[in-house]
């Protein structure tokens, strides 16, 4: 993993230390829009380990290979 030099944390902490993410009215803010795309759902071991299995295999995402068996799932029954 490549590690920064201490000019880039120099400039990384001085652009977010003269301009921190602020939370904007009803729902507008960085985190909140982050929050809409992603979602947490809780699994067993076996799933687990079984997704980042295929993932790695695949060159894919856990969440790409749920995607494809839910699409497989959708057209299965249509």
């Amino acid at each position: 993993m490549a590690h920064m030099t201490d000019e880039e944390a120099k400039r990384l902490d001085e652009k977010w230390t003269k301009n921190p993410p602020k939370p904007g009215p009803n729902g507008t803010g960085y985190f909140t829009q982050c929050k809409k795309t992603a979602h947490t759902v809780t699994i067993d071991n076996v799933t687990a380990n079984y997704l980042l299995t295929k993932a790695a295999a695949d060159h894919k995402t856990p969440g790409e290979i749920i995607g494809e068996m839910v699409q497989e799932r959708i057209a299965a029954v249509l």
